[in-house]
């Protein structure tokens, strides 16, 4: 079988969305080239991406590039996707000059190629995470989220996702019960898995993350730890957690922070990320306004992070 990648040029901030539309769409694998990755002066040693090469990122913005097979129904495919990013706009969502390319690669090239974007990353003190077919050997102390790219939803390298790992080391204790809202990929379930948490529940609403997260926290050896459920953010929970943590864009931070209010413990912490610097004040307002106390926020480029503590 041969591809299609599709190689869109956007912005940061509609990383996020436009990839959730890409999985939407279940394509074969997602590649993101962030100039701003490779020009930008580091402050800090996590998440770093070693030896990178000037001629794989664009001049200007970022490319997302995706791939999906020649099928009959691949045109309609890619004009839903085209459709479904020019409507972001809609929701204020700086997407650029959103300029979309298709080319063809041959399965022999797709069946590798791909891989020499992903390598062991550490993202803190303590969390490395590494591709299933690295071979890595980790200090001690050092702890190891092993995911499978191939599967859908990145690598857990994103700062938004970073930011997230960083707040969970800060929150979680042994025996904490966690709940993770739009797992993904599950990269922060397992993580506050191997931090001690005594039981995660991870929720998301596409069915592709779903099963995703469940062959990812297998590879962690997590299954008695993390259950995996298919549940649109918080609607019908009704289990006290310790920790909630939700990468999720701000928007939808906003609409269910009355939820997580009703789900986080007394002295509780509710993290948030997924959140570009500028909209930060609004998800601060309606934190405050659903009874949340803003503790701390980490900043990874234009990204945010809040650490919010439940008041009573």
């Amino acid at each position: 079988m041969n591809w299609k990648e599709m190689s869109i040029l956007t912005t940061n901030e509609a990383v996020e969305p436009i990839s959730f539309i890409l999985h939407e769409a279940k394509v074969g694998g997602l590649a993101i080239e962030d100039r701003a990755d490779f020009l930008r002066d580091r402050d800090h040693p996590f998440g770093e991406i070693y030896e990178l090469d000037p001629n794989d990122f664009p001049e200007e913005g970022v490319v997302i590039k995706a791939y999906l097979p020649e099928t009959n129904g691949l045109m309609e495919t890619l004009a839903s996707i085209q459709e479904k990013i020019k409507q972001l706009a809609d929701f204020q969502i700086d997407i650029g000059k959103a300029q979309i390319t298709i080319t063809d690669v041959k399965e022999e090239d797709w069946a590798t190629a791909w891989k020499k974007y992903y390598h062991p990353v550490k993202i803190s003190e303590r969390f490395t995470v590494v591709p299933t077919w690295e071979e890595y050997h980790p200090a001690e102390n050092e702890l190891v989220i092993e995911l499978d790219p191939g599967m859908a939803f990145g690598t857990g390298t994103h700062p938004t996702t970073v930011m997230c790992i960083q707040a969970l080391e800060k929150t979680v204790r042994p025996g904490d019960t966690v709940i993770d809202v739009g797992t993904g990929s599950g990269v922060l379930s397992i993580a506050a898995a191997l931090l001690g948490a005594k039981s995660v529940k991870a929720l998301d609403l596409d069915s592709v993350a779903v099963e995703a997260a469940r062959q990812n926290i297998s590879l962690n050896q997590a299954d008695d730890v993390i259950t995996v459920e298919q549940n649109d953010l918080l609607q019908g929970i009704t289990t006290k957690a310790d920790v909630v943590v939700a990468n999720i864009l701000a928007e939808v931070i906003i609409s269910f922070s009355g939820d997580a209010s009703n789900v986080v413990k007394k002295n509780g912490f509710f993290i948030t990320s997924g959140i570009i610097e500028k909209k930060a004040d609004e998800v601060k307002k309606a934190l405050q306004q659903a009874g949340f106390r803003v503790e701390e926020m980490i900043r990874i480029s234009d990204w945010v992070a809040l650490i919010s503590r439940r008041k009573n």
